[in-house]
């Protein structure tokens, strides 16, 4: 009955995670930086990255160094500033929407209807929110809000990417 059940069983048989342990998934843990590109760069089927970390806190060795660089030279993200990517850090609602939205290429939404008050045209993840609405990747935390600010958890997260994955345009992961 939980609304990340079905994406957690997609996200496992499809390789996207393989959870925290054997047994458990841990839903209502915050995904950090590195999880949530860790899982899109698998999503999309571990795609080359880039040659180098221009990241001076991602450093080989590590299950996520090839996403990070691959979502860095892909332009998924420009990390958290131009030296670091803060791969430990708890991604917010707003980031994992944008680097999903930038997964996707970018599309247009196709309507400026925005149902969040929180949510402001001038906001770097305001097309996102609303592509993401349009494409039923999510409905918000509540009718009229988006949380843009609140950390991601791992059910959350799994269940965008399930989304994504299952959305009738085939422009998704």
């Amino acid at each position: 009955g939980d609304y990340y059940y079905e994406p957690v069983l997609w996200a496992v048989e499809n390789g996207v995670t393989t959870g925290t342990s054997s047994t458990t998934f841990s839903p209502t843990d915050p995904c950090t930086r590195a999880q949530v590109v860790t899982f899109l760069h698998r999503s999309v089927g571990c795609p080359m990255p880039m040659p180098e970390s221009p990241f001076s806190d991602v450093t080989g060795g590590e299950y996520y160094y090839d996403a990070v660089l691959w979502a860095a030279g892909s332009k998924i993200t420009t990390g958290t500033s131009a030296t670091t990517f803060s791969p430990n850090v708890a991604c917010t609602r707003a980031q994992v929407v944008t680097f999903l939205w930038r997964t996707c290429g970018e599309p247009a939404p196709t309507s400026n209807n925005n149902p969040f008050t929180d949510v402001s045209a001038s906001a770097y993840y305001y097309d996102a929110v609303l592509w993401a609405v349009e494409m039923g990747i999510t409905t918000g935390t509540t009718a009229t809000t988006f949380s843009p600010e609140a950390t991601c958890t791992r059910g959350q997260i799994v269940t965008f990417l399930y989304r994504a994955a299952h959305t009738p345009e085939d422009d998704s992961p």
